[in-house]
């Protein structure tokens, strides 16, 4: 908006490039232009200011199709004043001299045609068609028919509006409805997943199955090659016992020959000592032949001391030797005989 500044006997105004000024003073027109910047009296001027940019007014018009279904069209219109200095003689926009605002709503009441106009163009536009026709009419070539409606609309041309473009988003037809006709799609959907649900769950069954094949097949190779382990520790074990078995008759007869060889080395070493110790008791007993009384009784005694224990003190009575004096001497005497 306009930026006015106030001095005791006048006033500035400064506005900006996308605003146009009309100043009028005593029925004549003083400045008329975009951008403008002057000197006035505030109590003899009349200044409207007219937007001179893109605007855009948004729309929604409610449409009854053929089949009474209530739908609506969502759109924008995008327009600008063609000719400010017409629409500031047809429409209110006058400016406030001391605060520089203005003092009506003029966009809104070139909003209110614009939406009057758009919902015309969209009535005619989709008149005669059913829902599902009225739906599945592309947003693009609505607008596009809206926008020419738009560009003859007399009304708009009269206060100066110049539509530049519409744009309209899809069309919605009420909640209930719009569930209901999202329904079959909504189906179709569900049974390709469950389509493809099932598909996936026959793929893993099927997955699952070539699994458990493998793993049978396994098993069984598994189970064979044990099988022919355990026969072959079988025929192992048989061989390793023959084979000690073998040994171990082999050693017994080694050890049977070799104490066989040791019991007859000892039966004829032991013969041979016989043999020995016999002809040596018959030389010792030929040598007793030939001795003398007084030899044997000498070597009788020697024998028995050497198997009596150990005497510390001998004694020797008159009497003992008396004695055996006497059976001396009576050998003695029987061996001259």
């Amino acid at each position: 908006m306009a930026t006015i500044t106030r001095y005791p006997f006048a006033a500035h105004l400064r506005s900006t490039t996308t605003m146009h000024v009309h100043h009028l003073a005593g029925g004549r027109v003083r400045h008329s232009g975009p951008g403008a910047s002057f000197w006035f009296r505030p109590m003899s001027a009349a200044i409207s200011e007219v937007p001179v940019d893109d605007r855009e007014q948004s729309v929604l018009v409610p449409v009854r199709s053929a089949d009474l279904q209530q739908l609506s069209a969502a759109g924008v219109v995008t327009y600008r004043f063609a000719d400010p200095v017409l629409a500031a003689t047809r429409v209110d926009f006058a400016v406030d001299v001391a605060k520089g605002v203005w003092l009506r709503t003029p966009l809104e009441t070139v909003g209110g045609m614009i939406h009057g106009a758009a919902a015309a163009a969209v009535t005619s536009t989709l008149a005669g068609l059913d829902l599902r026709a009225a739906l599945a009419t592309p947003p693009a070539e609505l607008a596009t028919r809206v926008t020419a409606a738009l560009a003859v609309d007399e009304r708009l041309t009269a206060v100066g509006v110049e539509v530049v473009g519409v744009r309209f988003g899809l069309l919605r037809p009420e909640p209930d409805v719009e569930r209901a006709l999202q329904t079959p799609a909504r189906e179709v959907i569900q049974q390709e997943a469950d389509r493809a649900t099932f598909e996936r769950r026959a793929v893993a069954v099927e997955r699952e199955a070539a699994i458990g094949q493998n793993e049978l097949a396994s098993r069984i190779d598994l189970e064979a090659r044990r099988e022919r382990l355990v026969a072959q520790q079988g025929a192992n074990d048989r061989r390793e016992a023959e084979e000690k078995a073998a040994a171990q008759a082999v050693g017994v007869r080694a050890e049977a020959e070799r104490t066989t060889a040791l019991a007859e080395a000892s039966a004829q070493a032991l013969r041979l000592t016989g043999a020995a110790e016999a002809e040596a008791e018959r030389a010792r007993l030929a040598a007793y032949e030939q001795a003398s009384p007084a030899v044997l009784l000498a070597l009788a005694a020697r024998e028995a001391a050497g198997n009596l224990p150990h005497v510390d003190q001998l004694v020797l009575t008159p009497d003992l030797l008396s004695g055996v004096l006497a059976r001396l001497t009576a050998r003695a005497e029987d061996g001259a005989r």
